[in-house]
C-alpha cells in the first residue's frame, strides 16, 4: 500500500468533526479536482504493508481512524487493513467514482462518499449506483463551489438518495458560507452544513493536520 502520511490531529470535517483522529493518507488518485487541496498525495509516498500501517496507527492512543487520500479504494490491500482495524472506528473517504459494493464494512466502519459537483470538473465520473450500497451510518458529502453545484447536488439527492447522512461543505475561499446556508434554509433541505475546521485553525496550506 502506498502511503503519503500518517498523523494524529482532530477531524476537520465530516460528521466526526472535532474528534481526535489518526489519519492515514494514501498516495494516488484517479481524479484531479479543480479545488484539490492534497495534490501532494497524487504521487509522493512510500510502500507499507497493512501490518506496518496498523502498527504505526497503534503508536497513538486513539481508536478513531480516517483512511483518506488520494483515493484509498485504489489500494488493493484495503480490505486487509480494514480487517486489522476491526476494533477501531474507521471512516473511508472515497471520491464517488469507484464502486463500493465490493467492500464489506465491519461494525464501526463507514464510508464518506464525496460526490464531486460540476465545479470539480469530474461530476460526470460519479457512480450513482453507489447510493444503493450506503447505510444510515455512511456520509454523502457534497463540496459546493457555486449555485450550479448546489442545484446539481439537490437533483442528485432527489433522484438517488436512499440512506446516509448528507453534508454540504463550501469550497474553501470560493463561496461565502452564508450564501450556502441561506440556500439550504430557503429550500428547507435536511442536510448538515459543515466547514473545514483544520483550515480555519492552521491555515489552508498546512500539511499533517
Amino acid at each position: 500500500m502506498k502511503v503519503n502520511e500518517i498523523f494524529l490531529s482532530i477531524q476537520g470535517e465530516s460528521i466526526y468533526a472535532g474528534y481526535p483522529t489518526v489519519f492515514v493518507r494514501f498516495s494516488g488518485c484517479n481524479l484531479r479536482c479543480s479545488y484539490c487541496d492534497t495534490a501532494y498525495a497524487y504521487e509522493d509516498g512510500e510502500y507499507m504493508t497493512p501490518e506496518e500501517i496498523f502498527l504505526e496507527i497503534g503508536r497513538y492512543s486513539y481508536k478513531r481512524v480516517c483512511l483518506t487520500g488520494g483515493e484509498p479504494l485504489l489500494q488493493k490491500e484495503i480490505g486487509e487493513l480494514l480487517k486489522l482495524l476491526e476494533n477501531y472506528s474507521v471512516t473511508i473517504e472515497t471520491n464517488g467514482s469507484l464502486p463500493i459494493e465490493a467492500h464489506e464494512l465491519k461494525h464501526g466502519h463507514s464510508f464518506v462518499m464525496d460526490m464531486k459537483c460540476p465545479s470539480s470538473g469530474f461530476s460526470q465520473y460519479m457512480l450513482l449506483n453507489n447510493f444503493k450500497f450506503l447505510s444510515q451510518n455512511d456520509e454523502i458529502k457534497f463540496v459546493i463551489g457555486s449555485k450550479e453545484d448546489y442545484n446539481w447536488a439537490k437533483a442528485i439527492i432527489k433522484e438517488n438518495y436512499k440512506a446516509g447522512i448528507i453534508t454540504f461543505s463550501p469550497v474553501f475561499g470560493r463561496i461565502e458560507y452564508t450564501d450556502l446556508i441561506n440556500w439550504i434554509l430557503e429550500d428547507k433541505l435536511e442536510v448538515r452544513f459543515q466547514i473545514q475546521l483544520h483550515k480555519l485553525i492552521w491555515g489552508p496550506d498546512k500539511r499533517g493536520v
